[in-house]
């Protein structure tokens, strides 16, 4: 994640403890030991939505305590928010009106729209995003069973425990961050810090700049100067339908000619590999897409190579897919960290090409589908 540029906590280590820890994957009464290990992770803070919630659902001694935290929040992590207070105390004639509660609220909201932002674009799903497991930094915290995107499918969740609802699926993820701020606005009304006129001004602009940064990555990854939202939505209807894979499918993307002299088949050449087994109809869909998208392009009039390198700076080659994780693990409990140290490798570049490493960009494999693998438990 951090390599993909998206806002995260840090791996220091992992470290195997020799032990084993006894893992009921599917909650099924089928328990399995496994090799036990510790992942020392690291960020300027594990506070979370959930930290000043809890408060907020106890005594009202309890409640008092949000004040205080948010305090300590705003003073080590938004030291800037605090000169709006003292800049009041120092001319309380020309008082500002600023409520440093409110603006803290807004950054917060702020920070988390462009992480889901990020999220959506890269197809990441977190899988687990409840209060508790979201971080007033905007970081990406608390790795469950998180999983990438393989065939597009709106409704993905990595999530055995988040079946039949999917209330966590990767098409729900922005909603359920604005539900999230929303019991942070609560919690803050609740300790009499901001006013309910105050709480619709901070959660409003999670959704202004949450439109913002999704617009500027999404014609980002089709390498248009301008958001064309039909274009970009046929393009993800089109992807559904058909299963095809959202990682490779927008990096094919990047070497589609904008020449306007090519044939109905030529156009799909530059995506066959990612279309697999389509039917002619569909073919058709795919073609009608390409007209309109090759039509996009001439419009805007960059040159293909200066296109194509912007699209390759924006979608990822190599991503942690499940599959490959998998294969690491499987490696591991061998006691061969080779897998585990070259995966690490190839992930720190995720958006160059390198040579020789094209098996980390393939189309996972059909065992890949199976629970265990692209679907986890909490306790997995």
């Amino acid at each position: 994640m951090h390599f993909l540029r998206i806002p995260t906590t840090r791996a220091l280590c992992l470290v195997t403890t020799g032990n084993s820890v006894v893992r009921d994957m599917f909650y099924d009464g089928n328990p399995k030991e496994e090799p036990g290990a510790v992942v020392c992770r690291v960020a300027q803070s594990f506070l979370r939505i959930g930290s000043f919630q809890i408060h907020a659902a106890r005594t009202k001694e309890d409640l008092m305590i949000v004040q205080t935290l948010v305090d300590y929040v705003i003073h080590y992590h938004f030291p800037h928010l605090n000169r709006i207070s003292e800049a009041d105390e120092a001319n309380s004639s020309t008082s500002s009106g600023k409520n440093k509660y409110l603006e803290w609220l807004i950054e917060v909201a702020e920070r988390t729209a462009v992480l889901i932002a990020k999220w959506q674009g890269v197809g990441f799903t977190h899988g687990v995003l409840n209060t508790d497991n979201m971080s007033v930094l905007g970081l990406t915290i608390d790795y469950g069973p998180f999983g990438f995107l393989d065939a597009f499918d709106p409704k993905y969740t990595p999530n055995t425990t988040d079946l039949p609802g999917r209330r966590y699926c990767f098409a729900n993820q922005p909603d359920i961050g604005l539900w999230n701020l929303m019991q942070l606005a609560t919690t803050l009304k609740e300790a009499n810090l901001i006013s309910e006129e105050e709480s619709e001004i901070g959660l409003n602009r999670y959704g202004e700049r949450f439109m913002e940064e999704y617009k500027q990555l999404m014609s980002r990854k089709l390498g248009l100067k301008e958001y064309n939202r039909d274009l970009i939505n046929k393009l993800l209807s089109n992807m559904a339908f058909d299963k095809v894979d959202y990682t490779n499918c927008f990096r094919a993307l990047g070497n589609v000619k904008s020449s306007s002299d090519a044939v109905d088949e030529d156009l799909l050449k530059p995506i066959k590999g990612v279309l697999l087994e389509t039917s002619k109809e569909r073919k058709k869909a795919w073609i009608d897409w390409m007209k309109l998208y090759t039509q996009q392009l001439r419009n805007e009039g960059l040159p293909d190579d200066v296109r194509k390198a912007d699209m390759d700076s924006v979608n990822p080659k190599y991503i942690l897919r499940n599959y490959l994780c998998q294969m690491a693990i499987d490696a591991a409990e061998q006691a061969d960290f080779s897998e585990v140290n070259q995966l690490l490798r190839v992930m720190k570049n995720p958006y160059s090409d390198q040579p020789g490493m094209e098996k980390y960009a393939r189309l996972p494999p059909a065992w890949a589908y199976r629970p265990g693998v692209c679907m986890l438990s909490c306790s997995s």
